[in-house]
């Protein structure tokens, strides 16, 4: 299958990885990881063609079929739904156009040529399977979510996000030898992850995903590949698997960095305390010798730094009163109603997540509590002197690029000193010369962290966050999910992600296919 060869790509100064191999295994499911900014993306561009290396080769078979998911949706869609994930099948869609051109033709001015044709096309789509392919696609389309009556409807009618579930359609329907996936899960809610988790693990091709979602790592993956520092390292099963034998590999590593050490040290005191005596003077050089071989082999070893410690910044938060936020049988939605009365409560130093199906309402919710769209009925009412800090899914990309971290930060709190700004900075990642990089240089993870931590500086007592965790590599995600169970505010959460609701949620608020928010307190 496919395999790189000495890969190598450098931005500028920083090398995100050098003369990197692999072969990768034909039907394995191989999960890329690695933090933000260590090059996965990039290396799933160079994979796909959509980006150059500056050394090294990609090579596979002439016949293999390689497909990827795209990071924004076709901006010239078929007239349906279900016409446009049956154009991932590429060969059989071709097909089905030209048979229904040479029908057309042949309605209109019947020429035997065409019928020869047609009869050829035919036979060709026929062998591919073309005729189960519409009942694939329907199918392939319910189980990321959509409803049956939806599947006729235009795909230029539904945001973004359910546009992008249409493209991992076409991608799955397409049975590739090779699939590419970049962060499939940041658009579906829980039932859609859970059925692409079986579609996968049944797929017998090859595949290589990026996710932050730890469940579906672990459910999913065959191998893990590990990238970090400019190197990259393999690892037999999941990521659970993968965690293990890492740590398993560093105590081996550091137990031999350890006895190097000591030898160096026995050496050099025999050195230092003989070296100028003559009848030992052949003993101490041989000594000295050894010393600069195992400085040698040490300077060939890398040791992972240990995690950061993880805190909540040392800054006051406001005071707010035992009923944050009421609804009073509060309607959501735009020109239709998306709910049913939402009759919910939420309370003082409360750590919510709200749960269930995309189209439900939950970012409508956040965004009506956040005032920025009213209540179709009903009302809602935020207790005296609660202050929101809103993370929305697009607020990332509002960034404004040409500004340094630094500058950032200081402009979402312009009243805190330089050193509080690197101080919560520090709490999100961003430390030593890191405050100095510039926006636009980031990627989409250090962004999140980015707006996280301006949102934390300007000391709200109630945190909205929507899908937070959608750009967060493993190690964001529970440094954010421990700083929420740090913080001494309330915060509400949507996200589908769900080892990160198992580590701060206090409450669930779930919500049913049938409009109705309930309340789950452990």
């Amino acid at each position: 299958m496919l395999r790189i060869q000495n890969i190598s790509k450098a931005f500028g100064e920083k090398i995100l990885f050098k003369d990197i191999n692999y072969h990768f295994p034909e039907g394995e499911k191989i999960a890329l990881v690695g933090a933000n900014g260590q090059g996965k993306t990039t290396l799933l561009n160079i994979m796909t063609g959509k980006d150059y290396t500056d050394s090294g080769d990609i090579s596979k078979p002439k016949d293999a079929i390689v497909a990827y998911l795209p990071q924004s949706p076709n901006p010239t869609p078929a007239s349906t739904l279900l016409i446009e994930c049956l154009s991932g099948h590429e060969t059989a869609f071709k097909l089905k156009q030209e048979m229904d051109r040479l029908l057309h033709n042949m309605e209109v001015d019947y020429q035997e040529t065409d019928l020869e044709l047609y009869t050829t096309a035919l036979t060709q789509f026929e062998n591919l399977g073309g005729y189960e392919l519409e009942g694939r696609a329907e199918q392939i389309l319910l189980g990321l979510g959509f409803k049956r009556e939806q599947l006729d409807t235009s795909p230029l009618s539904l945001s973004g996000g359910w546009r992008m579930r249409i493209e991992l359609g076409k991608i799955l329907l397409s049975s590739p030898d090779f699939m590419i996936l970049d962060e499939p899960t940041n658009h579906l809610d829980l039932p859609s992850i859970e059925w692409l988790e079986e579609f996968l693990q049944n797929h017998k091709g090859t595949i290589v995903f990026v996710s932050h979602d730890q469940e579906f790592l672990n459910n999913v993956a065959t191998i893990t590949l590990y990238l970090n520092k400019g190197t990259l390292r393999a690892f037999a099963g999941n990521f659970d698997a993968f965690l293990k034998q890492k740590e398993s590999q560093e105590q081996t590593t550091l137990a031999a960095v350890r006895k190097i050490e000591s030898q160096k040290a026995h050496m050099q005191s025999f050195v230092d305390r003989f070296k100028a005596k003559a009848s030992k003077a052949k003993q101490a050089q041989s000594r000295m010798k050894m010393i600069n071989k195992l400085d040698e082999v040490l300077s060939g070893i890398t040791l992972e730094e240990g995690a950061d410690k993880i805190h909540f910044p040392r800054i006051q938060i406001p005071n707010s009163p035992k009923d944050v936020l009421v609804c009073d049988d509060m309607v959501i939605g735009y020109n239709t109603p998306l709910s049913k009365k939402i009759k919910v409560k939420f309370n003082k130093g409360e750590k919510i997540a709200v749960v269930g199906r995309n189209g439900m309402g939950k970012s409508t919710f956040l965004k009506t509590i956040c005032s920025e769209i009213p209540p179709v009925t009903g009302s809602f009412k935020l207790g005296e002197g609660i202050q929101i800090g809103y993370f929305a899914q697009e607020s990332a990309e509002m960034l404004d690029t040409s500004l340094t971290v630094l500058e950032t930060i200081q402009k979402f709190a312009p009243a805190l000193s330089e050193q509080e700004h690197r101080g919560i900075l520090g709490c999100f990642l961003f430390k030593r010369q890191e405050p100095m990089k510039r926006v636009g240089v980031l990627s989409g993870g250090e962004k999140s962290r980015l707006v996280m931590a301006g949102l934390i500086a300007q000391r709200p007592n109630l945190l909205i966050f929507d899908e937070p965790t959608n750009h967060l590599d493993m190690l964001s995600c529970e440094i954010l999910a421990k700083m929420l169970e740090e913080y001494k505010g309330t915060c509400c959460i949507v996200s589908h992600n769900r080892h990160f609701i198992d580590m701060f949620a206090s409450v669930i608020v779930d919500v049913s296919i049938d409009g109705k928010w309930e309340t789950l307190r452990h």
